[in-house]
């Protein structure tokens, strides 16, 4: 049998990290076994569930290159589907209707509680074969085992038992005409042909509730690995309504996706202490069973390192589609300045993101209007500036316009002029940035461009002279 897994958000905020690195777990078991990964929009929650939620899932997992082998499912366009599986069960005898208001649910449960029980549906229409009839309080409710119990072997956590006695005959039609979540993720994933059911462990309780409907519906139960929970840097869970931030927002603060997905990868699962995956390494050696039971922390930090390591190993040429859509981002038209691949290389040892490297990227691509006045004053109002200035500009001229040639002009001028290196590279720098801090000084000159290095220049001697 194929092994065929599925990631299922339900689109009611953004996809959280914890999501993404369910969906990166579903999709690098199916590659490792040779199977396939699918992508399902658990809409039904039509109050919460929104149209912009869905489009940042879609754009989210295409950003991370989590390609699905078929088109999304969406549940929204399966009612039909789930009405004929719940009247297979009514005509059964394995559901049944039932039309407590929600005031007599609620005093069920109080009730129960009183009695120091927990708190559930009674049963009370469990066996009055009940028409169904029109009620605004109409719910289809499953009729749970009474007794024995439900036994699973999770791939992470091992052996789960949970007694059918605590278990009560869940509602799988709500009254306004849709199905809930238990007893549609069962019917999506038999139709999808769902092997493996990998998500995070608050679906546990879950589990034996949706294992007796698979049961109950004749089909074969698949294999469940229950994720553990990613904490923040405080130990608190993380949340899309809290705490967490989406997928894009990654993008948007300069992160890379293969480095989102290389740090997702080692958040409860390890290869030795390998630290760094390609994505094929990635698929080669998962295995969700290897998955820790122990929950994980995010470190921002740790997820900067790596993005680092990638700004400074990656061809910039691969890197340079994404830095162009944040120089765009960040205000700044790309095709005004250098090659976006040039200014990473000048700029990714300084930088941990793309976002920070765009802001730095800002002094190439239009004219210099900030100046540092203790730079200036440092660097430009001293006896040698000018004449470093002048050298500088005389040579330049006429140099090849790359790195190497820029850097051999610099080293005539401290010949000529019998100055440290230091002394002459100072006034330029100040000169191209108006600042004492940037890259090597011949990439600074070479990514401001030969027109504007000279015009730079001259304001730069104007600045000392004047």
């Amino acid at each position: 049998m194929t092994v065929r897994t599925r990631f299922a958000p339900s689109p009611t905020g953004f996809l959280h990290i914890g999501g993404a690195r369910t969906a990166l777990y579903c999709w690098l078991e199916a590659r490792r076994r040779g199977g396939e990964f699918l992508l399902r929009i658990e809409d039904t929650d039509r109050e919460r569930s929104t149209d912009e939620a869905v489009q940042a899932i879609l754009d989210a997992m295409q950003w991370l290159d989590l390609s699905a082998d078929e088109a999304p499912i969406y549940q929204t366009h399966r009612l039909a589907r789930y009405k004929q599986v719940a009247d297979e069960l009514l005509a059964a005898g394995k559901a049944y209707y039932a039309y407590e208001s929600k005031e007599e649910i609620e005093a069920m449960r109080e009730a129960a509680m009183a009695r120091g029980e927990k708190p559930r549906y009674n049963g009370y229409y469990r066996d009055r074969n009940e028409p169904c009839r029109d009620d605004p309080n109409r719910v289809i409710r499953f009729k749970n085992p009474l007794e024995g119990s439900v036994v699973f072997e999770d791939k992470v956590k091992g052996r789960v038992e949970w007694s059918n006695a605590e278990l009560d005959d869940l509602v799988i039609f709500r009254s306004d005409g849709w199905p809930t979540y238990n007893f549609a993720v069962v019917v999506d994933d038999i139709d999808m042909g769902i092997t493996e059911v990998i998500r995070g462990d608050d679906h546990v309780n879950n589990t034996p509730r949706q294992i007796n409907i698979y049961h109950a519906l004749g089909a074969k139960v698949p294999e469940f690995a229950h994720l553990p929970m990613i904490l923040d840097k405080e130990g608190k869970k993380l949340s899309k309504r809290t705490n967490s931030v989406s997928v894009m927002e990654y993008r948007e603060n300069g992160f890379l996706p293969h480095a989102i997905l290389n740090y997702l990868v080692r958040l409860g699962w390890s290869h030795g202490d390998q630290e760094i995956f390609s994505r094929e390494e990635m698929v080669k050696l998962f295995d969700v069973a290897d998955v820790n039971k122990a929950a994980s922390r995010f470190d921002t930090e740790k997820l900067e390192w790596l993005n680092q390591h990638y700004l400074k190993t990656d061809d910039p040429q691969t890197l340079a589609p994404e830095f162009a859509w944040h120089l765009a981002r960040a205000g700044i038209d790309a095709s005004q300045g250098p090659a976006p691949a040039d200014v990473i290389v000048a700029l990714r040892d300084r930088v941990h993101t793309l976002k920070e490297m765009a802001e730095r990227a800002k002094i190439w691509y239009g004219p210099l209007t900030e100046w540092d006045d203790k730079a200036v004053a440092k660097h430009l109002k001293n006896d040698s500036a000018v004449q470093v200035l002048q050298a500088a500009r005389e040579l330049l001229t006429g140099c090849e316009w790359k790195p190497e040639p820029i850097h051999q002009v610099i080293e005539q001028v401290a010949t000529r002029l019998e100055l440290g290196m230091g002394k002459i590279a100072q006034p330029l720098r100040v000169a191209m940035t108006g600042t004492q801090v940037s890259p090597s000084i011949d990439h600074t000159i070479y990514l401001t461009g030969r027109e504007a290095a000279l015009k730079r220049i001259d304001d730069a001697m104007a600045k000392a002279q004047g």
